[in-house]
């Protein structure tokens, strides 16, 4: 899949991710679905599963440095936030790809600071997708894209 239409994905993904705590008005289509097939709000949904199994109490001081930052810092202190989270994570579980990690963490920060700054949302929206395109483009092509990723039983 073309770094191009991830990166389109990602934005979709991570809208989806950051617009309701449950995709509950996802409908299914009638008929057998194709398993291969990407669906947004079904990644979104499964993305949000990885953030909502993080203890808030670790990431508490990095999202006060995301919440504390000038609004065109944003972008930095939440880039910070991540890599400080992943390099956390990979001291606790070094058979996980870092990448795999880097998601989880941009994952489990944005959805914090949804909870906890809603006026960012758009803001946090941007900053979300920007670090996982700038960052995880490449690995997620590698995988065979989104619908792969998603698949993937350590996901």
């Amino acid at each position: 899949m073309a770094p191009a239409d991830i990166q389109s994905q990602t934005y979709t993904i991570i809208h989806y991710l950051l617009q309701a705590d449950h995709c509950e008005d996802h409908i299914e289509t009638d008929g057998i679905g194709d398993d291969n097939a990407f669906d947004a709000v079904k990644i979104a949904s499964k993305l949000r599963e990885l953030g909502d199994d993080y203890d808030e109490k670790i990431i508490q001081p990095l999202i006060k440095n995301v919440q504390n930052a000038a609004a065109d810092q944003v972008v930095s202190a939440f880039s910070d936030s991540v890599d400080s989270l992943c390099k956390m994570w990979v001291v606790e579980r070094a058979e996980v790809a870092s990448e795999k990690q880097l998601l989880k963490a941009a994952v489990t920060v944005g959805l914090v600071l949804k909870k906890k700054c809603p006026d960012m949302n758009g803001v946090i929206e941007s900053a979300m997708a920007g670090f996982v395109n700038n960052r995880l483009t490449s690995w997620i092509s590698q995988q065979g894209g989104w619908v792969s990723v998603s698949k993937s039983s350590t996901f």
